[in-house]
């Protein structure tokens, strides 16, 4: 993947906590648990990101953002039960985040055992931008479909938080759910406040 084609980052959160993150950032697994939050997460996924970056810390300390949230965790989340779409929405993220100290990029779903992990931006350069930015992810090979949902969810780890100056809008199912935000989210953000149920599987 080039540089010049992540024109953002995503991060799918629930509706309620949006804000929270507006005043204070987007928080890693290990600093929401200390707060109130509405969690999307699934928790057998979460077991499988019980571990460590390569010379860094615990997955769980890091904010993990998407290059495309229209990926198998979106489906799971609106598709297997966890929060409706008009619950969930895609926090748009600056791609100058690249360039934050310590910013890890992960080639594919960071709980594989398959996974790379690269210093941010250079790894970058690790990431196959087909499937990371295919409408699907589905195969015929059951071995080559585990590639796909894997490497579709190819991910940046920030330590600890996204500060809130970096959600510059969002993602979100209806005109209904935008009217909400609307409310909600910073100026800046309400000018990148787009309804795209395509993002959502509708």
């Amino acid at each position: 993947m080039k540089r010049s084609e992540v024109t953002e980052l995503h991060y799918i959160t629930h509706v309620a906590n949006v804000g929270s993150i507006m005043r204070h950032g987007i928080l890693s697994h290990n600093r929401a648990k200390k707060v109130g939050h509405t969690s999307v997460a699934l928790p057998v996924v979460q077991e499988r990101r019980r571990k460590y970056v390569p010379g860094g810390r615990l997955l769980h300390d890091y904010v993990n953002l998407y290059f495309n949230a229209r990926n198998p965790m979106m489906y799971r989340v609106v598709k297997g039960g966890t929060a409706p779409s008009s619950e969930v929405v895609v926090l748009r993220v600056s791609q100058v985040i690249l360039d934050l100290p310590n910013v890890v990029i992960a080639d594919r779903n960071a709980s594989s055992e398959y996974v790379a992990f690269s210093p941010s931006p250079h790894g970058i350069e690790s990431i196959d931008s087909g499937p990371v930015f295919a409408h699907y992810w589905n195969d015929d090979d059951p071995i080559e479909k585990d590639r796909k949902t894997s490497l579709i969810c190819a991910e940046v780890l920030v330590p600890e938080k996204v500060a809130p100056e970096y959600v510059f809008g969002l993602y979100v199912v209806s005109e209904s759910v935008r009217t909400v935000m609307r409310g909600i989210v910073s100026t800046t953000a309400v000018q990148g406040l787009v309804v795209k149920p395509y993002m959502f599987f509708e």
